[in-house]
Order: C-alpha cells, then sequence, then structure tokens
C-alpha cells in the first residue's frame, strides 16, 4: 500500500532522516513511534508532500507520488492541534473539502451528514461554531473533515496530546473502533508508548532519525530487538553486575560484558523458584498503589528492583518486609555494550 524506499530527508547539514524503510500494508494501523525530535513527523509530512527528500521515494498503491503535490496525493490528514477554522461552524469545516472538490450542494449535505453520524457529532453539533465544541469533540470534527474526502491514506499527527488523561483514553477506543469501521490505512504518529501499544497492528521505533525496529506490538515490547527500544517502551528494569553474576553462575547463558534487562511483570515475589529460576533475597523499600496492580520497589543489596503484582487483595507486602525475588533467565534481554541509550 504505501512504501517508503531509502528516504533521506535534510534541512541544510542537518540530516533529519537516515534511509527511512516503510512498507504499511492495505488496511493496517502503523504507528510511528518516538521521543520529540526522533524523525517521526518528518517521516508523516513526507508521506503527505510537506516535505519532499533528497532521496528516496514515496509509493502509494505502486505509484511513485514523491513529487506529487499536496492535494493530488488522496491522503487525508489530522493536525495536533486539528487546525479547524474556529468561527465556521462544523458542518461548514467538514464540507470544506468538498466545496474544494467542487460537488453539488446536495451531495455535499448528504456525505458530511453521513460522516458526522459516523463519529458521533449530532445534528445539532453540526450548526455549531467549533470553538463552541470540547476538545473531544473538535478532535472528531477533524477526523471527519478527513475522512469526508473519502481519501485512501488517513495520516494523524498526535491527535490526542492535546486532550486529558480521561478524554484521551475514551478517544483512543473510540479511534482504534472508527478505523476498523472505515477499514482505511492509517498513519498514527505518537510518543505515547501507551498510546501506541493499544492502538497500533504494528510499530516503527524512530530514534535519532533512524528506525530502531518495526514490529507488532507484542514484538516491540516483549522481544526489543536493541537496547534503545528497550528503555523506550515500557518500564524496565537493568539488572546490576552482581545480580547478573549469580544468574550466569547458575547456569544462565549470559554474557557478562553485555547489559541485561528484564521487565516489571516478568519478576514475582515470594514464590517458589521452578527449574533454572532463581530466588533473591530482598527487603521492600517501597511500593504504589495502582489498585489492579502493586509497584513493588525491593532492595536486593546490590540494586532495587521494580517488580509488578496483580492484586488479589489479599497478598499485599509491607514497606520493610522481608521477600524474595523470583526470575527466570529466559526472560532476560540483553545487549552488547556502546550502542547509546538515549531514552
Amino acid at each position: 500500500m504505501i512504501k517508503l524506499n531509502d528516504i533521506v530527508v535534510k534541512f541544510g547539514d542537518f540530516t533529519a532522516l537516515h534511509n527511512i524503510n516503510v512498507h504499511v500494508k492495505e488496511g493496517e494501523f502503523f504507528t510511528f513511534l518516538g521521543p520529540s525530535g526522533c524523525g517521526k513527523t518528518t517521516t508523516l509530512r513526507t508521506i503527505t508532500g510537506f516535505i519532499e527528500p533528497v532521496s528516496g521515494t514515496v509509493v502509494v498503491k505502486d505509484r511513485d507520488i514523491t513529487h506529487v503535490p499536496i492535494e493530488e496525493r488522496n491522503i487525508g490528514i489530522v493536525f495536533q492541534s486539528y487546525a479547524l477554522f474556529p468561527t465556521m461552524t462544523v458542518y461548514d469545516n467538514i464540507a470544506f473539502g468538498l466545496k474544494i472538490k467542487k460537488l453539488k450542494k446536495t451531495e455535499i449535505d448528504k456525505k458530511v451528514r453521513e460522516i458526522a453520524k459516523k463519529v458521533d457529532l449530532s445534528d445539532e453539533q453540526l450548526m455549531k461554531a467549533v470553538s463552541q465544541l470540547s476538545g473531544g469533540q473538535q478532535q472528531r470534527v477533524a477526523i471527519a473533515r478527513a475522512l469526508v474526502t473519502e481519501p485512501a491514506i488517513i495520516c494523524m499527527d498526535e491527535p490526542l496530546s492535546n486532550l486529558d488523561a480521561k478524554l484521551r483514553v475514551q478517544l483512543r477506543n473510540e479511534l482504534k473502533q472508527m478505523q476498523k469501521d472505515f477499514g482505511i490505512t492509517t498513519i498514527y504518529v505518537t510518543h505515547d508508548q501507551e498510546e501506541a501499544l493499544t492502538l497500533s497492528d504494528r510499530i516503527a521505533v524512530f530514534n535519532k532519525g533512524y528506525i530502531e525496529q518495526i514490529g507488532t506490538p507484542n514484538e516491540i515490547y516483549n522481544f526489543s530487538k536493541t537496547e534503545f527500544v528497550c528503555n523506550f517502551i515500557g518500564d524496565i528494569n537493568r539488572l546490576s553486575e552482581p545480580v547478573t553474576d549469580r544468574l550466569i553462575a547458575s547456569g544462565a547463558a549470559l554474557k557478562p560484558t553485555d547489559h541485561h534487562y528484564i521487565r516489571l511483570e516478568r519478576l514475582h515475589v515470594n514464590t517458589e523458584p521452578g527449574p533454572g529460576q532463581l530466588s533473591l533475597p530482598g527487603r521492600v523499600s517501597m511500593r504504589e498503589y495502582y489498585g489492579l496492580y502493586i509497584k513493588y520497589y525491593i532492595d536486593l543489596g546490590t540494586q532495587t528492583i521494580k517488580v509488578i503484582e496483580k492484586n488479589d487483595g489479599v497478598r499485599i507486602y509491607e514497606e520493610g518486609q522481608e521477600v524474595s525475588v523470583v526470575l527466570d533467565p529466559s526472560d532476560v534481554m540483553s545487549y552488547p555494550p556502546g550502542k547509546e541509550v538515549s531514552a
């Protein structure tokens, strides 16, 4: 569907993108994820036509659109700021692209009302000025305006970042459902790891103009290919040398010179170790209560390790309590030293 082939983008002497290669399948929800300044928005703007690469090609449905004007690309865009016309009505905002295409008034009206229903905007809201709507409603208007022209692709640049946390979660679910209902190929830009893991079919993790890894949410989280991805996605423990040495002494096939990490939920408190597993004595130094789960900070003597335990309402460990932490060497992710970790 969409192929980026060896895309290089420069701003003066600065190289913003280094040989970016991405293949987005038709109907896929594909996310560009990474910290600020990593190149994800630059890549999106290259696809939409706002930026022209110095080399490489942008191909959509086997058509090279690298030098095709923005308005001829048939790509819907939802900006971070929504870029709506505040003094115009919701109806006129959604109808704007259809009027540019010079469709008949009756056809415009039909399309506007159909798309408004699909994004849960009422007839009453259609007649209001955009400035009278809440942030969540404005976001729906921006999506409706992008979809009403029936684009082959929709690109969204941090569309939920201006909303409060609760509304962001609500609209995240609605956004995914909408994308499924429309079946439209979606490219989504975010710095929010939870958002990316929740929404995406696949994710490209960006770092300093390079793509570190492309994979499903499960691959990115549980099988991080690089130390950067491992650190950037979710919370994680880096194992100290003494803990690593104990694992090696117990038979784990780990290199002492590598950097070793383990996810919080892979560790267990006060359980019987299985074959090949290691039990480490420690003391609860702090805990954070989240309801569904509890995060414990356990002092092992050589380091404090974080553990997430499901909250069963029965086994809750107090600060200062002596416990054991059980880990399985097969859950450890290891990386050779030398590559900078920016997360």
